[in-house]
Order: C-alpha cells, then structure tokens, then sequence
C-alpha cells in the first residue's frame, strides 16, 4: 500500500438513510445488495479498454484484491451470484504469469501486503467454495498457497530476528520498515492453509510469526497490535499507530488457529485478548478507525480498513464460537450505523456520525458499509451460517503444495542467498528462507501501514 490522498469529497448532497433491521436476514441482505450494487459502479475493469482486477486512480491495486474479496464474501453470505462472473475474471485475470499475484505492470511496486490482500481473496474463494476456474486456470487454493510460498522465501532472518519487509523490492520506499500488515498476511494465510490442508508445517510457520511479532512488541502484552518499526536491525523503535484491519487480520488467524487445534486454550486466550484489545475501535458499539477517523485523515487506503475487520470479525465468531457474545453486539450496531451513512446506495465512512451525512464517497467507504451489512448475517437468529470448508470438509478448490517455489526469479530483488529449512510441506518441497529483506511501511497518517 502506498501513500495515497486523504478524504475525498463528494459532490452531491446527501440522500435518504438505509434503514438497516438487523434482526431480519431478508433486511440485511437487501441493504447488503444495494450497498454491492453502489460499490460496483466504482470499477471499471470490465469496460473495453479497461484491465480487470483494477480500479481507477486514486485507488491502488491492492485495493481491487480487497474489494473483490469483499465480493465474494458478499455472495458466500447473500447466495448472490449477480457479480460472480465479474469476480472471477478479476481474480484470475490479475494471477499474473507464474499464477502467483504478481503481474509484471505491478511488480514494480508491489508490497508483500499487496500480494498478501489478493491471496487472501483467493483463500476465501477456496473456504467458500466460489466458482471454480475452468480447467487449466490457476485454481483459488492453489493461488494462496503460491502467495504463501513466496513470503516464506522472503523471511529475512537477518535483521530483527526475522520478519517480512513491508515492500519486496529494494528500490521502493517501504522497504526499510517491517510492519504488521506484511506479517499479519502471512500469518493470516498460514493458519488458514494449516486449518483447510491440516498441514502441520503452515501451522508451524503461523506460530513463528505471532512468536516474532511479539518478541520486538508489534504485538504488547495486552494483545495491541502495533503497526510497525523503521528499525529494521533491532526493530526496538515501534510506530504504535493501531488500525482496525491489523487487529482484524491476527485475530481471525488466531480464530483459523483456535480451530485447527480444536480449541488450544493458547490460542483461545490470544483470540479474546485481541477481542479486549480491539474495543478502542468501538464507540457505542459502532466501530470507528480510531487512528484517523474522528481528525479526519484518513486516507484513501484507510477508508476501507473497516470493511476487513466486520469480515474478519464475523469469520471469528463462527471459527471461535466463545466470541461471538463480544462480537455480534459489534456487528450489528456497526451494521445499522453505517446503513445510516448509505444513500440511494452511496456511502459514507463515519457511523458514528449517525444519519448526518459524512460527505464523502468512494470504494473505502462503499466496501466498508458493505462489510459492515453483510457481515451482520452471522448474528440473525435462525439465519443459517456457513462454516469456512476444509478438503476434507467439503472443499473443492485444487491446491498445489509447491505452488511459487518453482517460478524462476523476476530479476528485481537483491541478490540472496536462500537456505533450506527443513520444514516440508508437501513431498520433494522444502521451504526457504532468503537472507535479504523486504519491507516498507505506514509512516505518518498518509502512509499505509
């Protein structure tokens, strides 16, 4: 994620609320259709001429991995497929030519947080069975398990005592900082995959990231959840900046890890402390973006960080059923608040504001809203709620253990050195360890952490 401008304006005046009942399925999921409807106008990848997967300026390529990810968590929820075939393409389209997010007219910038967010949106596309690539496609689990793979290559053991870079390229600023969102994808997707495959080795490299994150204080005692540090030989200076989506991406790991280990009382004890941790995003129940929010700096990444955390939040409380008493009061204040926010399906970002209009709109505010509705799902009494598959559970979408492993190299790292660490995966697959680094990294206000 890159530096980015700060609140855009809208141009027209403030339309009628959306009544939100959050106590009606059919109510939510016809907010939740208005409000995809209205985020949908934002992207133009499918017009001629366009490139699928993308949006327009001001909003980085990131950003689309998010929202088509917001997607398909929208029809996993609604039964809605109006926007699948668009999904799909977008998807696959952006898979680039080793099938691992990391299409050459954006890895001249690309962060490890950026390929991060696009194979995150490939795993949920496994978890919730979304339409399978025809046959000779690159396939959803197997796409994350790439993304997976090249992070694991990346660890840079060097400095801080491990850790990925923000950014994965040298020559991009971000690249001297080590944060929480880079970590926080990998961590994510490892335990994830450790839970879908029940592969004990991307378990293993989940509990090394959380183990590393708390070593230098990214993660405190009190399971705040940092944004990172530009020390990156000690990592001992720490930027405490705290963003909902960095609380939101640990604490569904930790959700996916209570799972997999069938309710490890170590992991239950970091979901609910993350939990206790994250109610400095809640006011009245109704969840804020604390860091910027209520100064007005948000920026245009920023103005969607929300939208992960409803999704994570409400993934967590089907995978770690003990927090759904903390999380359901959340979801549905914030489900209400924001459809206050909504116009004739145009959105704003401030829910507490109630139905005074915040004036501004774009992708950020229309995806967070969106988040925040269709999230409110899991908490209707009675609505049936579907438990994320496993391959053995249901599961469809094809993986490959050694998926990003085999690509030959793009030639824009450093040099390095990759050492083997024993750890298989899958038959013939060892994984690697590169001794340069990668980082970048959320400096003030206006840089994405």
């Amino acid at each position: 994620m890159k530096l980015s401008l700060l609140w855009p304006t809208l141009l027209v005046p403030a339309a009628t609320a959306l009544t939100v009942d959050t106590t009606s399925a059919e109510s939510l999921k016809t907010a939740a259709s208005t409000v995809a409807q209205g985020l949908m106008k934002f992207y133009t990848g499918n017009n001629p001429g366009d490139t699928p997967g993308t949006l327009p300026p001001p909003y980085f390529w990131w950003e689309g991995g998010g929202m088509f990810m917001t997607m398909v968590d929208y029809w996993s929820k609604t039964n809605d497929s109006t926007y699948n075939d668009i999904v799909e393409q977008a998807l696959l389209f952006q898979t680039g030519p080793d099938n691992d997010y990391m299409p050459p007219n954006q890895t001249k910038d690309e962060g490890n947080d950026d390929q991060g967010f696009w194979g995150m949106a490939a795993m949920l596309a496994a978890e919730t069975n979304f339409q399978n690539p025809p046959k000779g496609q690159p396939q959803w689990l197997a796409l994350a398990q790439a993304v997976f793979n090249e992070m694991a290559s990346r660890w840079d053991a060097t400095t801080c005592g491990g850790g990925l870079r923000w950014q994965i390229f040298t020559f991009n600023n971000g690249f001297t900082y080590k944060n929480s969102i880079a970590n926080g994808c990998f961590f994510n997707l490892a335990s994830r995959l450790a839970r879908y495959t029940g592969n004990a080795t991307y378990a293993q490299w989940a509990e090394t990231i959380w183990d590393w994150e708390s070593s230098i204080g990214l993660i405190d005692s009190s399971y705040n959840i940092f944004d990172g540090s530009s020390d990156v030989q000690n990592c001992t200076v720490i930027t405490k900046l705290q963003w909902t989506y960095n609380a939101g991406i640990y604490l569904h790991g930790a959700a996916n890890m209570y799972n997999y280990t069938s309710g490890q009382s170590l992991w239950q004890g970091r979901v609910d402390g993350i939990l206790k941790a994250s109610s400095i995003f809640f006011t009245n129940d109704i969840m804020e973006e604390q860091a910027c929010e209520n100064v007005n700096t948000c920026d245009t990444d920023q103005l969607s960080f929300k939208a992960y955390f409803t999704q994570w939040l409400a993934a967590t409380s089907i995978l770690a059923p003990f927090s759904a008493g903390t999380i359901t009061p959340w979801l549905a204040a914030s489900a209400t608040a924001a459809g206050l926010q909504c116009g004739t399906g145009t959105c704003g970002f401030k829910w507490t504001a109630g139905a005074t209009y915040d004036g501004t709109t774009g992708v950020g505010q229309q995806m967070s809203a969106l988040g925040a509705v269709q999230s409110a799902l899991v908490q209707v009494k009675g609505e049936a709620v579907a438990v994320p598959v496993t391959n053995s559970t249901g599961g469809t979408s094809q993986g490959d253990a050694s998926a990003g492993i085999t690509q030959p190299s793009t030639g824009m790292m450093d040099a390095t050195t990759p050492a083997t660490t024993g750890e298989k995966v899958a038959s013939g697959f060892l994984t690697l360890a590169v001794v340069g680094g990668v980082i970048g990294g959320s400096v003030f206000m206006v840089l994405e952490s």
